[in-house]
């Protein structure tokens, strides 16, 4: 099992919230505290709450509204984009990509990857953060996370072994488009527009507040999801090349 310990502190603050909108106190449809009464409430700082708070937006559980404030939504939002090839490769058409591994852990699911992943509360899940840099500038910052290995050894074993064995100079899409010979894989992905937040900023040398753009995708198995990744994409990145398929 792994503990809140294991976790990183905003995944920690990012669940609590998530829990007081399942139980209602913040129930669909309500407007959040602000950030003031909020981080009171919760017992947090401040640039902590927005941190959270910033990855909830991403993840679809808020939304923001001038003049009214952060509104939890409905239902999480529709997803539209597909295409299975790894970042660094869509990135790298002009210049080569290095991969740089920040962490490579194990978490417990939070509302993104149980949503899309489809893993039970207490399901181990790998997770990787790397930085991709071209010409030896920080262009993007991945997170990736795998589905349980009991999913992972069920739908696409070869997966499941290459991730226990992989180096850290690729990312985890790599990892797994590089095991599939003769298994297909299908993916949909989100493109939106968000700040980097202070944690990011500082992970890719740019200030908090710098635009960016963020891609979530899910890769499947069949009608099994073993990947979902969240791709950040600062103001000066790189061109990345986007087919849409109805």
């Amino acid at each position: 099992m792994v503990g809140t310990e294991r976790r990183r502190p905003v995944v920690v603050l990012y669940e609590r919230i998530v829990d007081a909108i399942h139980a209602g106190t913040y129930p669909p449809g309500s407007t959040l505290p602000s950030e003031p009464r909020l981080a009171s409430e919760l017992g947090v700082s401040r640039p902590a709450l927005r941190e959270a708070l910033l990855l909830l937006q991403e993840d679809g559980l808020l939304s923001v509204r001038r003049g009214v404030g952060r509104t939890v939504n409905d239902r999480p939002p529709r997803r539209g984009f597909e295409y299975v090839r790894p970042l660094e490769e869509l990135l790298g058409a002009g210049a080569p990509v290095r991969v740089r591994a920040l962490l490579r852990t194990v978490e417990q699911p939070t509302d993104f990857t149980a949503q899309h992943l489809l893993a039970p509360v207490r399901a181990e899940l790998r997770f990787w953060e790397s930085l991709l840099a071209a010409e030896g500038t920080a262009a993007a910052l991945s997170q990736e996370w795998a589905a349980p290995d009991g999913v992972l050894k069920r739908v696409h074993p070869a997966f499941a072994a290459a991730l226990r064995e992989a180096a850290e100079g690729a990312s985890m899409l790599a990892v797994l488009a590089g095991a599939s010979r003769g298994v297909a894989l299908g993916a949909h992905s989100a493109v939106t527009a968000t700040l980097l937040g202070q944690r990011r900023g500082e992970q890719l040398d740019r200030p908090a507040d710098t635009p960016a753009v963020l891609v979530t995708q899910v890769v499947r198995v069949g009608e099994t999801p073993v990947l979902a990744a969240k791709h950040m994409l600062p103001t000066g990145a790189p061109a990345l090349p986007v087919l849409q398929s109805n």
